[in-house]
């Protein structure tokens, strides 16, 4: 049975009693459940003796023409799911506990958080620091696990957590795909049934560029190329960016090379916005 702690108080009073030398998981998320936040718990499971997750839809992080409203709640339905993956408990705060009246402090990530998803939603990444920064502080884990689908938000999180000296091990879980390789996301209810048959093509775009670099092309300008030329297939596809970075910095690349790359692409189809990453050439 999964415990649930609606408040700062109960998790605080879950986790003192936890016993001594227990190490402890987190995967903190936003709900509406799939199959790629439940490998992230199978991951932390896999890292930790006891388990727990978070569902908290943060509003710092959604900007003022992005879907904070509309964005799906299951809570039942991911509650079931938590208990059947066995995670041990869940912190289900509301807004005003993680935002107390008056709170004004942010914390902002300056490089990592610039470029790609960064440039396109100004605000974003401070909105994410600041909450999984005030979640680490309140749960205290050992280890946490973020999904490689958000590939920047791990880059990150990671930094942030490197430059605070913060006591918590980062995990990547890996991108969970449906079986024609369009990537889990919450977002994909939102799709409809033309703009779910073109979704594919994004993740196809990616092997098209691993494909070209395996062949030979390094130069990361002709590699994005490919992988936009993939996209215009569909006229139901809207690139938002395509681009070839560096896979720990995120900054411009102009070849691949030995440390490999981050390819990473967004788009709208329809009114849902996509983002998927590959890595090509090595390890992040």
């Amino acid at each position: 049975m999964t415990v649930i702690l609606r408040d700062k108080a109960s998790l605080r009073a879950w986790r003192a009693a936890l016993p001594l030398g227990k190490r402890l998981g987190f995967v903190p998320t936003m709900g509406a459940l799939h199959e790629g936040h439940i490998s992230l718990m199978h991951q932390a499971r896999e890292a930790a003796d006891v388990v727990i997750a978070s569902i908290f839809v943060n509003p710092l992080q959604f900007g003022p023409n992005e879907d904070l409203s509309r964005y799906p709640r299951p809570i039942e339905a991911d509650i079931a799911k938590l208990e059947a993956a066995g995670v041990d408990a869940l912190f289900l705060p509301t807004v005003e506990d993680m935002y107390p009246t008056g709170a004004s402090t942010l914390v902002e990530e300056s490089m990592v958080s610039g470029p790609l998803c960064g440039a396109m939603r100004p605000g974003h990444f401070t909105g994410v620091t600041t909450v999984v920064l005030k979640l680490f502080n309140m749960v205290q884990p050992h280890v946490a696990v973020f999904g490689q689908k958000d590939a920047q938000q791990c880059a990150v999180i990671e930094r942030m957590v490197r430059d605070f000296d913060v006591p918590v091990e980062i995990r990547r879980g890996p991108i969970v795909r449906e079986a024609d390789g369009l990537a889990l996301s919450s977002r994909n209810i939102y799709l409809s049934p033309e703009d779910r048959a073109a979704a594919p093509l994004i993740h196809q775009s990616l092997r098209a560029v691993e494909a070209a670099y395996r062949g030979g092309e390094h130069d990361a300008a002709r590699l994005a190329e490919v992988g936009k030329a993939v996209l215009a297939q569909s006229d139901r596809i809207r690139v938002q960016y395509w681009e070839v970075r560096d896979p720990e910095s995120l900054g411009a690349i102009t070849t691949v090379g030995a440390r490999g790359a981050l390819l990473a692409v967004a788009a709208h189809l329809g009114t849902t916005r996509l983002i998927d990453n590959l890595v090509i050439g090595a390890e992040v």
